[in-house]
Protein backbone atom coordinates (compact mmCIF):
# COMPACT_ATOMS: atom_id res chain seq x y z
CA UNK A 1 0.00 0.00 0.00
CA UNK A 2 0.92 3.33 -0.79
CA UNK A 3 1.97 5.89 1.86
CA UNK A 4 0.99 9.59 1.23
CA UNK A 5 3.93 11.79 1.49
CA UNK A 6 2.94 14.66 0.46
CA UNK A 7 2.29 17.22 2.94
CA UNK A 8 -1.16 19.21 2.07
CA UNK A 9 -2.64 15.94 1.13
CA UNK A 10 -1.63 14.65 4.78
CA UNK A 11 -3.26 17.17 6.55
CA UNK A 12 -6.53 17.46 4.15
CA UNK A 13 -7.31 13.80 5.11
CA UNK A 14 -6.82 14.13 8.72
CA UNK A 15 -9.06 17.09 8.63
CA UNK A 16 -11.23 16.15 6.41
CA UNK A 17 -13.27 13.39 8.62
CA UNK A 18 -13.39 15.84 11.60
CA UNK A 19 -14.89 18.87 8.98
CA UNK A 20 -17.29 16.05 8.10
CA UNK A 21 -18.41 15.20 11.18
CA UNK A 22 -19.33 18.63 12.38
CA UNK A 23 -20.60 19.79 8.92
CA UNK A 24 -22.38 16.92 8.59
CA UNK A 25 -21.75 16.40 4.79
CA UNK A 26 -18.24 16.18 2.74
CA UNK A 27 -16.67 19.11 3.42
CA UNK A 28 -13.12 20.50 2.12
CA UNK A 29 -10.82 21.76 4.77
CA UNK A 30 -9.23 23.95 2.55
CA UNK A 31 -5.23 23.62 3.41
CA UNK A 32 -2.95 25.83 2.38
CA UNK A 33 0.18 27.22 3.23
CA UNK A 34 0.49 29.77 6.24
CA UNK A 35 2.80 32.71 7.02
CA UNK A 36 1.70 32.78 10.60
CA UNK A 37 2.25 29.00 10.99
CA UNK A 38 2.93 26.32 8.55
CA UNK A 39 0.00 25.42 7.12
CA UNK A 40 -3.61 27.00 7.90
CA UNK A 41 -7.07 25.18 7.01
CA UNK A 42 -9.98 27.74 5.94
CA UNK A 43 -12.89 25.30 6.00
CA UNK A 44 -14.48 26.80 8.76
CA UNK A 45 -15.16 30.17 7.35
CA UNK A 46 -17.71 29.17 4.59
CA UNK A 47 -19.66 26.94 6.91
CA UNK A 48 -21.04 29.33 9.16
CA UNK A 49 -23.67 30.41 6.96
CA UNK A 50 -24.91 26.64 6.22
CA UNK A 51 -24.17 26.05 10.15
CA UNK A 52 -25.47 29.37 11.43
CA UNK A 53 -22.46 29.04 14.24
CA UNK A 54 -19.50 31.30 14.38
CA UNK A 55 -16.53 30.08 12.63
CA UNK A 56 -14.12 30.17 15.49
CA UNK A 57 -16.73 27.77 17.21
CA UNK A 58 -16.93 25.34 14.31
CA UNK A 59 -12.91 25.39 14.03
CA UNK A 60 -12.60 24.52 17.69
CA UNK A 61 -14.67 21.84 17.47
CA UNK A 62 -13.15 20.47 14.41
CA UNK A 63 -10.21 20.83 16.65
CA UNK A 64 -11.47 19.16 19.48
CA UNK A 65 -12.19 16.21 16.95
CA UNK A 66 -9.48 15.90 14.31
CA UNK A 67 -6.89 13.21 14.85
CA UNK A 68 -3.23 15.11 14.06
CA UNK A 69 -1.37 12.07 15.63
CA UNK A 70 2.06 12.77 15.40
CA UNK A 71 2.08 14.89 12.22
CA UNK A 72 1.24 18.21 14.52
CA UNK A 73 3.21 19.36 17.07
CA UNK A 74 0.81 22.27 17.54
CA UNK A 75 -2.43 23.72 16.39
CA UNK A 76 -4.37 26.21 17.25
CA UNK A 77 -7.26 29.13 16.30
CA UNK A 78 -7.07 32.20 14.95
CA UNK A 79 -8.53 35.41 13.87
CA UNK A 80 -12.45 34.65 11.94
CA UNK A 81 -11.98 30.96 12.41
CA UNK A 82 -8.62 30.00 10.39
CA UNK A 83 -6.85 26.29 12.27
CA UNK A 84 -3.58 27.41 12.06
CA UNK A 85 -1.05 24.04 11.88
CA UNK A 86 2.51 23.75 13.15
CA UNK A 87 3.90 20.52 11.70
CA UNK A 88 5.89 18.31 14.03
CA UNK A 89 9.47 18.04 13.04
CA UNK A 90 9.76 14.11 13.64
CA UNK A 91 7.16 13.91 10.93
CA UNK A 92 8.76 15.83 8.14
CA UNK A 93 11.86 13.76 8.53
CA UNK A 94 10.07 10.84 8.79
CA UNK A 95 8.44 11.93 5.49
CA UNK A 96 11.30 12.45 3.95
CA UNK A 97 12.68 9.09 5.06
CA UNK A 98 10.14 7.61 3.02
CA UNK A 99 10.93 9.69 -0.24
CA UNK A 100 14.12 8.33 0.33
CA UNK A 101 13.90 5.33 0.55
CA UNK A 102 10.75 5.05 -3.09
CA UNK A 103 12.18 4.87 -6.33
CA UNK A 104 9.27 7.46 -7.16
CA UNK A 105 9.85 9.57 -4.26
CA UNK A 106 6.68 9.16 -2.57
CA UNK A 107 4.79 9.72 -6.16
CA UNK A 108 2.21 7.40 -6.44
CA UNK A 109 0.59 6.10 -9.70
CA UNK A 110 -3.00 6.99 -10.73
CA UNK A 111 -5.05 4.30 -8.97
CA UNK A 112 -7.23 4.71 -11.78
CA UNK A 113 -4.88 5.20 -15.26
CA UNK A 114 -6.76 7.11 -18.07
CA UNK A 115 -6.24 7.12 -22.09
CA UNK A 116 -5.65 10.47 -22.26
CA UNK A 117 -4.41 12.22 -25.73
CA UNK A 118 -2.26 15.09 -26.09
CA UNK A 119 -2.76 17.12 -29.33
CA UNK A 120 0.00 19.44 -29.63
CA UNK A 121 3.03 21.40 -32.01
CA UNK A 122 1.05 21.02 -36.00
CA UNK A 123 3.43 22.15 -37.92
CA UNK A 124 2.22 22.60 -41.58
CA UNK A 125 3.46 20.23 -44.59
CA UNK A 126 6.61 22.45 -46.63
CA UNK A 127 6.32 25.38 -43.89
CA UNK A 128 9.19 26.11 -42.08
CA UNK A 129 8.78 25.66 -37.95
CA UNK A 130 8.91 28.74 -36.46
CA UNK A 131 9.25 30.38 -32.96
CA UNK A 132 4.79 30.22 -33.04
CA UNK A 133 5.15 26.28 -32.94
CA UNK A 134 8.16 26.73 -29.43
CA UNK A 135 4.94 26.78 -26.84
CA UNK A 136 2.77 23.93 -28.33
CA UNK A 137 5.24 21.59 -29.23
CA UNK A 138 7.12 22.31 -25.23
CA UNK A 139 3.92 22.49 -23.43
CA UNK A 140 2.63 19.43 -25.08
CA UNK A 141 5.67 17.16 -24.57
CA UNK A 142 5.95 18.58 -20.94
CA UNK A 143 2.70 17.57 -20.27
CA UNK A 144 3.14 14.26 -22.53
CA UNK A 145 6.07 13.26 -19.91
CA UNK A 146 4.23 14.70 -16.51
CA UNK A 147 1.22 12.00 -17.14
CA UNK A 148 3.11 9.48 -18.29
CA UNK A 149 5.12 9.36 -15.11
CA UNK A 150 1.88 9.47 -12.80
CA UNK A 151 0.68 6.09 -14.35
CA UNK A 152 -1.71 7.59 -17.30
CA UNK A 153 -1.54 5.92 -20.85
CA UNK A 154 -1.05 8.92 -22.83
CA UNK A 155 -1.59 9.08 -26.90
CA UNK A 156 0.41 11.84 -28.49
CA UNK A 157 -1.20 13.56 -31.37
CA UNK A 158 0.77 15.82 -33.88
CA UNK A 159 -2.34 17.53 -35.93
CA UNK A 160 -0.52 18.51 -39.09
CA UNK A 161 -1.33 20.49 -42.14
CA UNK A 162 -0.92 18.15 -44.87
CA UNK A 163 -4.10 18.89 -47.01
CA UNK A 164 -6.22 21.42 -48.79
CA UNK A 165 -5.34 24.25 -51.73
CA UNK A 166 -2.37 25.05 -50.94
CA UNK A 167 -0.78 21.74 -52.16
CA UNK A 168 -1.93 22.29 -55.64
CA UNK A 169 0.96 25.17 -56.23
CA UNK A 170 3.41 23.49 -53.99
CA UNK A 171 2.61 20.27 -56.18
CA UNK A 172 2.93 22.39 -59.39
CA UNK A 173 6.27 23.85 -57.99
CA UNK A 174 7.98 21.13 -57.56
CA UNK A 175 7.09 19.38 -61.05
CA UNK A 176 9.11 22.80 -61.96
CA UNK A 177 12.29 22.38 -60.43
CA UNK A 178 11.67 18.85 -60.14
CA UNK A 179 11.39 15.99 -57.82
CA UNK A 180 14.43 15.15 -56.51
CA UNK A 181 15.82 18.77 -56.30
CA UNK A 182 13.09 19.86 -54.26
CA UNK A 183 13.48 16.71 -51.90
CA UNK A 184 16.88 17.75 -51.23
CA UNK A 185 15.68 21.77 -50.61
CA UNK A 186 12.76 20.02 -48.03
CA UNK A 187 14.96 17.58 -46.45
CA UNK A 188 17.64 20.21 -45.36
CA UNK A 189 14.86 22.37 -43.88
CA UNK A 190 14.67 24.93 -46.45
CA UNK A 191 10.62 24.44 -46.21
CA UNK A 192 10.23 28.41 -45.72
CA UNK A 193 11.71 29.20 -49.37
CA UNK A 194 9.89 26.74 -50.75
CA UNK A 195 6.76 27.52 -49.97
CA UNK A 196 7.09 31.21 -50.44
CA UNK A 197 8.74 30.42 -54.27
CA UNK A 198 5.22 28.74 -54.78
CA UNK A 199 3.34 31.45 -53.57
CA UNK A 200 4.90 34.04 -55.22
CA UNK A 201 4.51 32.45 -58.79
CA UNK A 202 0.65 31.54 -57.69
CA UNK A 203 0.56 35.09 -57.16
CA UNK A 204 2.33 36.33 -60.41
CA UNK A 205 1.62 33.60 -62.97
CA UNK A 206 -1.64 33.11 -64.26
CA UNK A 207 -0.92 30.02 -66.25
CA UNK A 208 0.84 28.56 -63.37
CA UNK A 209 -2.47 29.48 -61.22
CA UNK A 210 -4.68 27.74 -63.21
CA UNK A 211 -2.26 24.83 -63.05
CA UNK A 212 -2.17 24.90 -59.73
CA UNK A 213 -6.45 24.86 -59.09
CA UNK A 214 -6.29 22.03 -61.74
CA UNK A 215 -4.11 20.20 -59.53
CA UNK A 216 -6.79 20.76 -55.99
CA UNK A 217 -8.92 18.90 -58.19
CA UNK A 218 -6.56 15.93 -59.25
CA UNK A 219 -5.64 15.71 -55.65
CA UNK A 220 -9.04 15.32 -53.95
CA UNK A 221 -10.38 13.13 -56.67
CA UNK A 222 -7.63 10.45 -55.55
CA UNK A 223 -5.30 10.70 -59.20
CA UNK A 224 -2.59 8.73 -58.47
CA UNK A 225 0.45 10.57 -59.87
CA UNK A 226 -0.91 13.57 -57.66
CA UNK A 227 -1.12 11.47 -54.66
CA UNK A 228 2.47 10.46 -55.24
CA UNK A 229 3.92 13.96 -55.70
CA UNK A 230 1.67 14.75 -52.31
CA UNK A 231 3.69 12.24 -50.39
CA UNK A 232 6.79 12.63 -52.01
CA UNK A 233 6.06 16.50 -50.18
CA UNK A 234 4.61 14.97 -46.78
CA UNK A 235 7.37 12.50 -46.05
CA UNK A 236 10.51 14.87 -46.80
CA UNK A 237 8.43 17.16 -44.47
CA UNK A 238 7.95 15.31 -41.68
CA UNK A 239 11.60 13.72 -41.67
CA UNK A 240 12.60 17.42 -41.35
CA UNK A 241 9.90 17.47 -38.94
CA UNK A 242 11.47 14.68 -37.03
CA UNK A 243 15.18 16.67 -36.78
CA UNK A 244 13.63 19.56 -35.22
CA UNK A 245 12.15 17.56 -32.81
CA UNK A 246 15.07 15.56 -31.64
CA UNK A 247 17.20 18.61 -31.57
CA UNK A 248 14.86 20.17 -29.24
CA UNK A 249 14.43 16.34 -27.01
CA UNK A 250 10.69 15.98 -27.28
CA UNK A 251 9.01 12.74 -27.70
CA UNK A 252 7.23 13.14 -30.83
CA UNK A 253 7.73 10.62 -33.49
CA UNK A 254 6.46 9.96 -37.28
CA UNK A 255 3.88 7.71 -35.64
CA UNK A 256 2.48 10.22 -33.91
CA UNK A 257 1.30 12.37 -36.94
CA UNK A 258 -2.27 12.46 -38.11
CA UNK A 259 -2.28 15.32 -40.44
CA UNK A 260 -6.14 16.64 -41.76
CA UNK A 261 -5.25 14.04 -44.30
CA UNK A 262 -6.14 10.99 -42.35
CA UNK A 263 -9.86 12.17 -41.33
CA UNK A 264 -10.86 12.56 -45.42
CA UNK A 265 -12.71 9.47 -45.62
CA UNK A 266 -14.35 10.31 -42.12
CA UNK A 267 -16.13 13.44 -43.42
CA UNK A 268 -18.90 12.90 -44.94
CA UNK A 269 -19.56 10.08 -42.37
CA UNK A 270 -19.34 12.68 -39.69
CA UNK A 271 -21.37 15.34 -41.48
CA UNK A 272 -24.51 12.62 -42.09
CA UNK A 273 -24.20 11.84 -38.57
CA UNK A 274 -24.96 15.30 -37.61
CA UNK A 275 -27.87 15.20 -39.93
CA UNK A 276 -29.38 12.43 -38.38
CA UNK A 277 -29.33 13.38 -35.01
CA UNK A 278 -30.63 17.16 -36.23
CA UNK A 279 -27.56 19.03 -35.42
CA UNK A 280 -27.14 20.38 -39.04
CA UNK A 281 -28.96 22.86 -41.15
CA UNK A 282 -28.79 25.13 -44.26
CA UNK A 283 -27.80 28.16 -44.20
CA UNK A 284 -26.72 30.61 -47.22
CA UNK A 285 -26.12 26.94 -49.32
CA UNK A 286 -23.94 25.69 -46.78
CA UNK A 287 -24.50 22.78 -44.17
CA UNK A 288 -23.85 24.34 -40.50
CA UNK A 289 -23.80 23.36 -36.79
CA UNK A 290 -24.95 25.91 -34.63
CA UNK A 291 -23.64 24.86 -31.06
CA UNK A 292 -25.67 26.20 -28.23
CA UNK A 293 -24.70 28.99 -26.22
CA UNK A 294 -22.57 30.88 -29.47
CA UNK A 295 -23.73 34.09 -30.74
CA UNK A 296 -21.92 36.96 -32.60
CA UNK A 297 -22.12 40.86 -31.39
CA UNK A 298 -25.45 40.84 -33.03
CA UNK A 299 -26.58 38.25 -31.09
CA UNK A 300 -27.11 35.72 -33.67
CA UNK A 301 -25.80 32.17 -33.63
CA UNK A 302 -22.53 31.26 -34.66
CA UNK A 303 -22.16 28.18 -36.75
CA UNK A 304 -19.30 25.87 -37.63
CA UNK A 305 -19.40 25.46 -41.23
CA UNK A 306 -19.58 21.55 -41.75
CA UNK A 307 -19.97 21.47 -45.99
CA UNK A 308 -19.21 24.85 -47.46
CA UNK A 309 -21.99 25.69 -50.68
CA UNK A 310 -19.65 24.20 -53.00
CA UNK A 311 -19.96 20.69 -51.63
CA UNK A 312 -16.64 20.87 -49.96
CA UNK A 313 -15.05 21.07 -46.49
CA UNK A 314 -13.06 22.54 -44.31
CA UNK A 315 -10.93 22.66 -40.80
CA UNK A 316 -14.52 22.27 -38.32
CA UNK A 317 -15.09 19.72 -40.39
CA UNK A 318 -11.78 17.90 -39.93
CA UNK A 319 -11.68 18.83 -36.87
CA UNK A 320 -14.76 17.06 -35.95
CA UNK A 321 -14.10 14.07 -37.24
CA UNK A 322 -10.71 13.84 -35.52
CA UNK A 323 -12.32 14.21 -32.09
CA UNK A 324 -15.44 11.64 -33.11
CA UNK A 325 -12.10 9.12 -34.04
CA UNK A 326 -10.50 9.97 -31.12
CA UNK A 327 -13.54 9.08 -28.68
CA UNK A 328 -14.80 5.86 -30.48
CA UNK A 329 -11.96 4.16 -32.41
CA UNK A 330 -8.85 5.52 -30.13
CA UNK A 331 -11.31 5.26 -27.02
CA UNK A 332 -9.39 8.29 -25.47
CA UNK A 333 -11.19 9.09 -22.10
CA UNK A 334 -9.65 12.89 -21.65
CA UNK A 335 -8.71 14.66 -24.89
CA UNK A 336 -6.42 18.10 -24.65
CA UNK A 337 -5.50 20.33 -27.43
CA UNK A 338 -2.44 22.32 -26.31
CA UNK A 339 -2.76 25.41 -29.13
CA UNK A 340 -2.94 29.49 -28.86
CA UNK A 341 -5.35 31.32 -27.36
CA UNK A 342 -6.98 32.42 -30.16
CA UNK A 343 -8.22 29.31 -30.88
CA UNK A 344 -10.53 28.72 -27.78
CA UNK A 345 -13.87 30.21 -29.35
CA UNK A 346 -13.03 27.09 -32.56
CA UNK A 347 -12.17 24.25 -29.80
CA UNK A 348 -15.31 25.22 -27.39
CA UNK A 349 -18.04 24.96 -30.61
CA UNK A 350 -16.03 22.08 -31.38
CA UNK A 351 -16.66 20.48 -27.90
CA UNK A 352 -20.05 21.75 -27.61
CA UNK A 353 -20.80 19.89 -30.78
CA UNK A 354 -19.25 16.57 -30.09
CA UNK A 355 -21.39 16.93 -26.33
CA UNK A 356 -24.77 17.50 -28.25
CA UNK A 357 -23.78 14.81 -30.63
CA UNK A 358 -23.34 12.19 -27.60
CA UNK A 359 -19.50 11.48 -28.15
CA UNK A 360 -18.17 13.81 -25.18
CA UNK A 361 -19.92 13.18 -21.62
CA UNK A 362 -19.22 11.67 -18.67
CA UNK A 363 -17.01 8.48 -20.74
CA UNK A 364 -14.80 11.20 -22.31
CA UNK A 365 -14.22 14.62 -21.91
CA UNK A 366 -11.99 17.27 -24.51
CA UNK A 367 -10.20 20.14 -22.91
CA UNK A 368 -8.64 23.21 -24.43
CA UNK A 369 -5.57 24.59 -22.81
CA UNK A 370 -4.44 27.56 -24.83
CA UNK A 371 -1.25 29.53 -24.78
CA UNK A 372 -0.05 33.34 -24.81
CA UNK A 373 2.32 34.87 -27.22
CA UNK A 374 5.86 34.99 -27.23
CA UNK A 375 7.08 38.67 -27.25
CA UNK A 376 10.56 40.28 -28.35
CA UNK A 377 11.81 42.84 -26.39
CA UNK A 378 9.95 45.11 -27.96
CA UNK A 379 6.64 43.73 -26.73
CA UNK A 380 5.40 42.85 -29.66
CA UNK A 381 5.64 39.17 -31.53
CA UNK A 382 8.82 37.83 -31.53
CA UNK A 383 10.26 38.16 -35.29
CA UNK A 384 13.71 38.65 -36.93
CA UNK A 385 14.96 41.62 -37.90
CA UNK A 386 13.59 41.65 -41.33
CA UNK A 387 9.86 40.98 -39.43
CA UNK A 388 9.96 37.46 -40.51
CA UNK A 389 9.48 34.57 -38.23
CA UNK A 390 12.61 33.07 -36.50
CA UNK A 391 12.89 29.64 -37.34
CA UNK A 392 12.54 26.95 -34.55
CA UNK A 393 15.99 25.38 -35.55
CA UNK A 394 17.73 28.36 -35.70
CA UNK A 395 16.54 29.33 -32.26
CA UNK A 396 17.95 25.98 -30.70
CA UNK A 397 20.95 26.23 -32.75
CA UNK A 398 21.48 29.93 -30.94
CA UNK A 399 20.39 28.99 -27.43
CA UNK A 400 23.08 26.07 -27.41
CA UNK A 401 25.54 28.09 -29.19
CA UNK A 402 25.06 30.89 -26.05
CA UNK A 403 24.99 28.16 -23.63
CA UNK A 404 28.26 26.68 -24.88
CA UNK A 405 30.11 29.96 -24.76
CA UNK A 406 28.80 30.12 -20.98
CA UNK A 407 29.61 26.65 -20.14
CA UNK A 408 33.49 27.08 -21.11
CA UNK A 409 33.49 30.11 -18.96
CA UNK A 410 32.15 28.37 -15.95
CA UNK A 411 33.32 25.25 -16.10
CA UNK A 412 36.97 24.80 -17.59
CA UNK A 413 37.60 21.47 -15.52
CA UNK A 414 35.17 20.21 -18.34
CA UNK A 415 36.84 18.10 -21.45
CA UNK A 416 35.37 19.56 -24.67
CA UNK A 417 33.31 17.04 -24.96
CA UNK A 418 31.67 17.26 -21.88
CA UNK A 419 31.13 20.96 -22.57
CA UNK A 420 29.78 20.08 -25.62
CA UNK A 421 26.99 17.98 -23.92
CA UNK A 422 26.50 19.99 -20.76
CA UNK A 423 25.58 22.96 -23.42
CA UNK A 424 23.30 21.30 -25.33
CA UNK A 425 21.33 19.98 -22.30
CA UNK A 426 21.78 23.43 -20.45
CA UNK A 427 20.66 25.70 -23.92
CA UNK A 428 17.77 23.97 -24.46
CA UNK A 429 16.50 23.62 -20.76
CA UNK A 430 16.93 27.17 -20.67
CA UNK A 431 14.80 27.26 -24.03
CA UNK A 432 12.19 25.42 -22.40
CA UNK A 433 12.25 26.71 -19.12
CA UNK A 434 11.39 29.90 -19.93
CA UNK A 435 9.15 28.68 -21.65
CA UNK A 436 7.31 26.37 -19.35
CA UNK A 437 7.32 28.58 -15.72
CA UNK A 438 5.38 31.46 -17.17
CA UNK A 439 2.12 31.06 -16.13
CA UNK A 440 0.72 29.02 -19.70
CA UNK A 441 -2.04 31.75 -20.13
CA UNK A 442 0.28 34.97 -20.77
CA UNK A 443 2.34 36.25 -22.80
CA UNK A 444 6.25 36.50 -22.64
CA UNK A 445 9.08 38.62 -23.32
CA UNK A 446 11.97 36.22 -24.92
CA UNK A 447 15.15 37.32 -23.00
CA UNK A 448 18.55 35.38 -23.74
CA UNK A 449 20.33 37.21 -21.12
CA UNK A 450 17.64 36.05 -18.21
CA UNK A 451 16.56 32.82 -19.53
CA UNK A 452 20.45 31.44 -19.70
CA UNK A 453 21.40 32.66 -16.41
CA UNK A 454 22.60 30.73 -13.33
CA UNK A 455 20.97 33.40 -10.84
CA UNK A 456 16.99 33.25 -10.52
CA UNK A 457 14.18 31.33 -11.34
CA UNK A 458 15.84 30.06 -14.77
CA UNK A 459 16.76 25.94 -15.95
CA UNK A 460 20.57 26.51 -15.53
CA UNK A 461 19.89 27.47 -11.95
CA UNK A 462 18.33 24.39 -11.39
CA UNK A 463 20.72 22.44 -13.19
CA UNK A 464 23.59 23.68 -11.47
CA UNK A 465 22.09 23.26 -7.68
CA UNK A 466 21.82 19.29 -9.27
CA UNK A 467 25.21 19.18 -10.31
CA UNK A 468 26.65 20.53 -7.21
CA UNK A 469 24.33 18.22 -4.67
CA UNK A 470 26.21 15.26 -7.11
CA UNK A 471 29.58 16.68 -6.38
CA UNK A 472 29.01 16.72 -2.77
CA UNK A 473 29.08 12.79 -2.99
CA UNK A 474 31.77 12.44 -5.53
CA UNK A 475 34.06 14.73 -3.09
CA UNK A 476 32.87 12.34 -0.39
CA UNK A 477 33.27 9.33 -2.51
CA UNK A 478 29.27 8.11 -1.48
CA UNK A 479 27.14 6.14 -3.17
CA UNK A 480 23.64 7.80 -2.25
CA UNK A 481 22.36 4.13 -2.60
CA UNK A 482 24.28 3.09 1.15
CA UNK A 483 21.96 6.03 2.49
CA UNK A 484 18.78 4.15 1.70
CA UNK A 485 16.44 3.27 5.21
CA UNK A 486 19.20 5.79 6.74
CA UNK A 487 17.73 8.61 9.80
CA UNK A 488 16.87 12.24 9.28
CA UNK A 489 17.06 14.66 12.18
CA UNK A 490 15.33 18.23 11.84
CA UNK A 491 17.53 20.17 14.25
CA UNK A 492 18.32 23.20 11.87
CA UNK A 493 15.45 25.88 10.47
CA UNK A 494 17.02 25.63 7.13
CA UNK A 495 16.98 21.41 7.34
CA UNK A 496 13.13 21.98 8.05
CA UNK A 497 12.21 24.17 5.38
CA UNK A 498 13.97 22.05 2.69
CA UNK A 499 12.09 18.96 4.16
CA UNK A 500 8.96 21.10 4.07
CA UNK A 501 9.33 21.52 0.77
CA UNK A 502 10.66 17.94 -0.52
CA UNK A 503 7.64 17.09 1.13
CA UNK A 504 5.13 18.88 -1.09
CA UNK A 505 6.65 16.69 -4.47
CA UNK A 506 3.55 14.85 -5.49
CA UNK A 507 0.75 17.28 -4.76
CA UNK A 508 1.99 20.17 -6.97
CA UNK A 509 3.03 17.30 -9.92
CA UNK A 510 -0.73 15.69 -9.55
CA UNK A 511 -1.90 19.43 -9.49
CA UNK A 512 -0.19 20.54 -12.60
CA UNK A 513 -1.23 17.93 -14.34
CA UNK A 514 -5.27 17.97 -13.36
CA UNK A 515 -5.23 22.13 -14.54
CA UNK A 516 -2.06 21.94 -16.87
CA UNK A 517 -0.08 25.00 -15.47
CA UNK A 518 3.08 23.43 -15.58
CA UNK A 519 5.16 26.97 -14.21
CA UNK A 520 3.55 25.34 -11.00
CA UNK A 521 6.18 22.68 -10.86
CA UNK A 522 9.02 25.23 -11.86
CA UNK A 523 8.13 27.07 -9.13
CA UNK A 524 8.40 24.17 -6.84
CA UNK A 525 11.64 23.66 -8.31
CA UNK A 526 13.16 27.10 -7.55
CA UNK A 527 11.87 27.05 -4.27
CA UNK A 528 13.29 23.35 -3.87
CA UNK A 529 16.57 24.84 -5.10
CA UNK A 530 16.79 28.27 -2.88
CA UNK A 531 15.86 26.31 -0.11
CA UNK A 532 18.75 23.99 -0.67
CA UNK A 533 21.23 26.57 -0.87
CA UNK A 534 20.13 28.23 2.51
CA UNK A 535 20.44 24.83 3.83
CA UNK A 536 24.01 24.13 2.61
CA UNK A 537 25.28 27.69 3.57
CA UNK A 538 24.26 26.91 6.64
CA UNK A 539 24.91 23.77 7.37
CA UNK A 540 27.73 21.51 6.98
CA UNK A 541 27.68 18.13 5.24
CA UNK A 542 30.80 16.27 4.78
CA UNK A 543 32.18 18.36 7.40
CA UNK A 544 29.30 18.05 10.00
CA UNK A 545 29.89 17.34 13.97
CA UNK A 546 29.12 13.97 13.66
CA UNK A 547 28.01 10.83 12.11
CA UNK A 548 24.33 10.84 12.74
CA UNK A 549 23.99 14.02 11.79
CA UNK A 550 26.38 14.03 8.22
CA UNK A 551 24.13 10.53 7.10
CA UNK A 552 20.71 12.96 8.08
CA UNK A 553 22.27 15.73 5.58
CA UNK A 554 23.02 13.37 3.07
CA UNK A 555 19.68 12.12 2.97
CA UNK A 556 18.36 15.61 2.50
CA UNK A 557 20.89 16.32 -0.03
CA UNK A 558 20.21 12.96 -2.13
CA UNK A 559 16.30 13.62 -1.97
CA UNK A 560 16.56 17.01 -2.93
CA UNK A 561 18.75 16.14 -6.28
CA UNK A 562 16.39 13.52 -6.71
CA UNK A 563 13.66 15.69 -6.64
CA UNK A 564 15.45 18.39 -9.07
CA UNK A 565 16.18 15.81 -11.70
CA UNK A 566 12.67 14.20 -11.71
CA UNK A 567 10.94 17.30 -11.87
CA UNK A 568 12.74 18.54 -14.29
CA UNK A 569 12.47 15.05 -16.30
CA UNK A 570 8.65 15.78 -16.47
CA UNK A 571 9.01 19.55 -18.14
CA UNK A 572 11.88 17.22 -20.38
CA UNK A 573 15.13 18.85 -19.08
CA UNK A 574 17.73 17.09 -18.04
CA UNK A 575 19.56 17.95 -15.17
CA UNK A 576 23.44 16.91 -15.78
CA UNK A 577 25.57 15.32 -12.94
CA UNK A 578 28.82 17.92 -13.97
CA UNK A 579 28.47 21.64 -14.94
Amino acid sequence: MHTVTDLPQLLTERLARAFTEVAGEPTDPAVRRSERADYQADGALPLAKTLRRPPRDIATEVLNRADLGDLVAHAEVAGPGFINLTLADTALAGLVEQMASDERLGVAKVSEPERVLVDYSGPNVAKEMHVGHLRSTIIGDALVRLLGHLGHEVVRRNHIGDWGTPFGMLIEHLLDIGADEAATELSVGDLGRFYQEARKKFDADENFAERARRRVVALQSGDPETLRLWRLLVDESARYFQQVYERLDVLLEPSDIAGESSYNDQLGPVVEELVQLGLAVESEGALCAFPKGFTGRDGKPIPLILRKSDGGYGYDTTDLAALRHRVRDLKARRIIYITDLGQRLHFEMLFEVGREAGWLGPHATAEFHGFGVVLGSDRKRLRTRAGESIKLIDLIDEAVRRAASIVAEKAPHLSAEEQQDVAQVVGVGALKYADLSNDRVKDYVFDWDRMLSFDGNTAPYLQYAHARIRSVFRRGEIDPATLRGASVVIADPTERALAMRLAEFEGVLYKAAETVELHRICGYLYDVATAFTAFYERCPVLRAEDERTRTSRLVLCDVTARVLATGLATLGITAPDRM
